[in-house]
Order: C-alpha cells, then sequence, then structure tokens
C-alpha cells in the first residue's frame, strides 16, 4: 500500500487490471490528480487466456509499451482447427498492427498498474471498495476496507478508509461488487461465457501462431458451443496458456464442468503439442459479455472494461476493450476539466458506450447465440472450415478486428449487420 494516501482526489479509479490501470495513466498525464485501487496487493493472478489482439496490441503502443510486448512474444494470427480442417489465419492488418502477443495478466497487468503510478497516479492496494457516499445524484466517496498489513497475512487488520472525488471510475471485473452498490445489473438473456485457463509446459511455447479448436469436444465427444485454445507463451516461459470456454444463455444455461473439461482437452493435445502432465493454477470465471448490462453510469461515475461487459461476445476477449474503454473515459475526463458540473455521465457514457461497441457487440451476441442452439454447431461448422474465405473473413469479425477508418466490402458488411441486429435489440448493449 503505497502511503500517504490522499482523502481527496480528481479522479478515483477501482481496480486496477487493465481497463482501470489505463484510465489511471491517461487521466495522470492529462494533468489531473488520480487514486488508482485495488483490493488485490500486486503482481497478483487473473483468470485469462492472456491473448493481446492486434486491437490490444494496438492500445499497449499508444501507451509506450510496444517494445515491452514485443520482448515477450508475437504471434502472426490465428491456426483454427475443427472438423477435419487445420487453417493458418493471418492478422489481417489495415488500421490495426498485424500481429499479437500473450503475456501473463500476473505480469502485465503489474507492469500496467506500475505504468500508472509513473505517470502520476497514486496507488492504493489491499483496499476493498465497500460502500459509497452520495451527494444528491454524485458519487462524493468511496469507503474502503484497507488492510493495515502489507499481503493482508495473518495478524493483519483493517480499517475504513474515505477517498473523495470529483469523479469515479469503476473498473473492478465482471462482477463489479462496487458496480452492483451503485446499481449496475448484468442481463443474461444473451449470451454469456464459461471459460477456465490453466499453465503447461509445452515445446512449442514459441510456436508464432496461437491455435484455436473449434470442435471443443467434451468427456463423451460430444461437440460443445465453444472453443478452446492453446495461446504460447515465448520460449523464456516454457508455457503456454491453455483453456476452453462455452456459451451460454439463461434459455439454454451451460451444463458443463469447466475444469474436467480442461483436462480432457489437454489430455487430447498432449502429443501434438508436448504438453507436460502437471496444468499449474487451474482457474475460472463466467464472463458477461457483450454490454449485457444496465446502469453503466451515473452523474459523475462511470464503470469501464470487464465491469460494464465489454467483452467480446464471439471470443472472448477483453483486454483490448478494458484497455480502450480506460483511454476513452479518461480523454472524456480530461475534456471536461473545469466544467465538471457541465458533464452527465449517467447520459455520455453510455451514449458513447453504444456509439463504439454497439453494432459490434450486437451482432456479435446475435451470432454467438446461435452457437448455443443444438446442432447447429455441428452443422455448420464443418462448412465454414472447408473455406479459407470465410475464415478469414470469421476470424477478422470474431476478432472486432474492424476499425471506423476501414472502408473494404468486409467492413461494410459487418457494419451494415451491425445496424440491422442493433435495429431488432429489444435490449440494446449497454441499456
Amino acid at each position: 500500500m503505497s502511503d500517504p494516501t490522499p482523502t481527496t482526489t480528481d479522479v478515483l479509479v477501482v481496480g486496477a487490471g487493465p481497463a482501470g490501470a489505463a484510465a489511471a495513466a491517461w487521466v495522470a498525464r492529462a494533468g489531473l490528480d488520480v487514486v488508482l485501487a485495488d483490493a488485490a496487493v500486486f503482481p497478483r493472478d487473473k483468470t485469462c487466456g492472456d491473448g493481446l489482439t492486434p486491437r490490444a496490441i494496438s492500445e499497449l503502443e499508444r501507451l509506450g509499451l510496444r517494445d515491452w510486448v514485443r520482448a515477450h512474444t508475437v504471434n502472426h494470427g490465428l491456426r483454427a482447427h475443427g472438423f477435419g480442417q487445420t487453417l493458418h489465419l493471418p492478422w489481417p492488418g489495415g488500421g490495426l498492427p498485424d500481429w499479437g502477443s500473450a503475456v501473463p495478466r500476473t505480469e502485465l497487468d503489474d507492469h500496467l498498474r506500475t505504468l500508472a503510478l509513473k505517470s502520476g497516479a497514486v496507488g492504493l492496494d489491499g483496499a476493498r471498495a465497500v460502500d459509497v457516499r452520495m451527494d444528491g445524484d454524485r458519487v462524493a466517496a468511496v469507503v474502503f476496507k484497507v488492510s493495515t498489513a502489507p499481503g493482508g497475512g495473518a495478524g493483519a487488520t483493517s480499517e475504513l478508509r474515505e477517498v473523495a472525488c470529483r469523479h469515479l471510475v469503476v473498473a473492478d471485473g465482471v462482477r463489479s461488487p462496487l458496480g452492483k452498490l451503485l446499481g449496475r445489473e448484468w442481463h443474461r438473456d444473451t449470451v454469456y461465457g464459461v471459460a477456465g485457463r490453466t499453465y503447461v509446459t509445452s515445446t512449442r511455447a514459441d510456436d508464432p501462431w496461437i491455435s484455436s479448436h473449434l470442435e471443443l469436444r467434451g468427456e463423451d465427444d460430444e461437440i460443445l458451443s465453444g472453443y478452446g485454445w492453446v495461446f504460447p507463451l515465448g520460449a523464456g516461459s516454457g508455457e503456454v496458456n491453455l483453456g476452453a470456454g462455452t456459451l451460454a444463455t439463461a434459455k439454454r444455461p451451460a451444463d458443463v464442468a469447466i475444469k474436467p473439461l480442461m483436462k480432457v482437452y489437454a489430455d487430447r493435445l498432449r502429443e501434438e503439442f508436448g504438453l507436460g502432465a502437471e496444468l499449474r493454477a487451474p482457474a475460472s470465471a463466467l464472463l458477461p459479455m457483450g454490454g449485457a448490462v444496465s446502469n453503466v453510469a451515473g452523474r459523475n461515475w462511470a464503470l469501464i472494461g470487464d465491469a460494464a461487459a465489454c467483452v467480446n461476445p464471439l471470443n472472448g476477449e477483453g483486454i483490448d476493450y478494458g484497455l480502450e474503454t480506460g483511454r476513452v473515459v479518461a480523454e472524456l475526463l480530461a475534456d471536461a476539466t473545469g466544467r465538471a458540473d457541465d458533464l452527465d455521465l449517467g447520459t455520455v457514457w453510455p451514449d458513447l458506450l453504444r456509439e463504439h461497441y454497439g453494432e459490434s457487440f450486437s451482432i456479435a451476441r446475435r451470432l454467438a447465440g446461435l452457437v448455443t442452439v443444438p446442432r447447429l454447431l455441428p452443422a455448420l461448422g464443418p462448412v465454414g472450415m472447408r473455406s479459407d474465405l470465410l475464415m478469414t473473413l470469421a476470424l477478422r469479425w470474431m476478432g472486432n478486428l474492424v476499425t471506423d477508418s476501414d472502408r473494404d466490402r468486409a467492413a461494410r458488411v459487418w457494419r451494415w449487420a451491425g445496424k440491422a441486429s442493433l435495429a431488432r435489440d429489444a435490449r440494446p448493449p449497454f441499456s
């Protein structure tokens, strides 16, 4: 825990993962006072596939971390396996970098948080947000339960500490306990994810391709509505991040035990990928996706990243959206400096999220929902895997690798589909 911690600040960021750390770094670089608080003491682990798509790389480059990322591992694209086919699909480039990477979240998150502190943010570790103090329709302060001993070890005590703020940024992850206090609600009628990951040694830790198995099978060899992945972490690590995720809705919940599924998946790939016997640090999580939450902002507060369900429904990716929303909310707050009373985040932020992600999230969660329909994936999967063109388009669309500057036919089709889908939504993203 960094001391002394200010009792008041311009911007209070709760949650120091990629979204919160990016927001704090950009806010501090804009010259505002910012406190970056987290319930954990860093470094800490986070359940994640660890993959960094070109969209995430673009944001890390903006933060000045290009060389740091490239020193870990660089991949060229996706190796897609399934239905008797294997396709190599390079990252499309265009308005985004043409390379990706993978960095364990224990290291990535700690580095991003350190970057935020070096940019001028003040850190508050081991501080769990337990309450808010309101002043009318504004958050006046957040109450933290703070550990009085580093790491919260044996004999540690805690105390309540209040930090007052002009603006609050909530980046406390998929469960978002602070978001719930402020009224955040997760809607499970649209698709959500159930995913797990583990680390395992591999003779292909320096493979220049990430692998995705689109024909994910369970213990009884049944095809599941999801996919498995193997993300190489580089020769220096000697490991890969191996995981599996399935898709579900309230009508069609996932009836899968993720941790046993990862063992089945690893056993099937052991010879091909030279996997070791031990699956290290297995962990799993539920993933709200595609903006399937309401009450993402109030008068002077906003949810970003996973807390706002900014997770791609087609591939489970959230790091890129966390970094993006952290930057965008920081730009919004910096532009409002000196006229805080004129900025109503409760109106502006949901509209901005829908402008940035509404169309792509709407069509993505609609398509992902179709995958949960029994027998649909076994029928259509073999057709798609027989076409390099279809799978190249799928990679670009699934990864949301379409930028506002892209004007090619694939980009135009994706935007048209997104507009049509959004018009049909009973509950649009972020509402």
